[in-house]
């Protein structure tokens, strides 16, 4: 499990949902959930929050300038790969944090990714997960 630390900058409410802005070391990430300000006391602006997301749930990509639905990018170098017959696991570092993220070894291969790659990590906003 991957894990960020930031600090909730911004909340939006529609019915039930919230899209928090959350400030992660110098970056904007989006995540939503289920709750409001007024069903959920955490959900204040300046609380500290940490973000947790999946391995299974980290998009990676060499190409900077795609333009795709995914909420949330960060810029990161791969530092390791375990790279197995089917899965890999892509190690990587990142201002905000190292990330783990794990993708099919036929898809590594085709990208080509290696050490010291640089790239962008992706997290769709519905994919993080919030714990104090």
């Amino acid at each position: 499990m991957n894990k960020l630390k930031g600090e909730i900058s911004a909340i939006e409410s529609s019915g039930s949902l919230s899209m928090l802005d959350i400030l992660v070391k110098g970056i904007h990430l989006k995540v939503i959930v289920v709750e409001t300000p007024e069903t959920a006391s955490y959900l204040k602006t300046g609380k500290k929050m940490n973000l947790l997301f999946k391995e299974t749930e980290v998009v990676l990509s060499k190409n900077p300038a795609l333009s795709i639905s995914i909420e949330n990018s960060i810029k990161g170098t791969v530092t390791a790969i375990t790279k197995e017959k089917l899965l890999s696991k892509v190690e990587l570092a990142s201002p905000q944090g190292n990330i783990s993220a794990v993708v099919s070894t036929e898809k590594l291969v085709e990208m080509q990714l290696k050490e010291n790659a640089e790239v962008l990590v992706m997290l769709k906003s519905n994919e993080i997960m919030l714990s104090e």
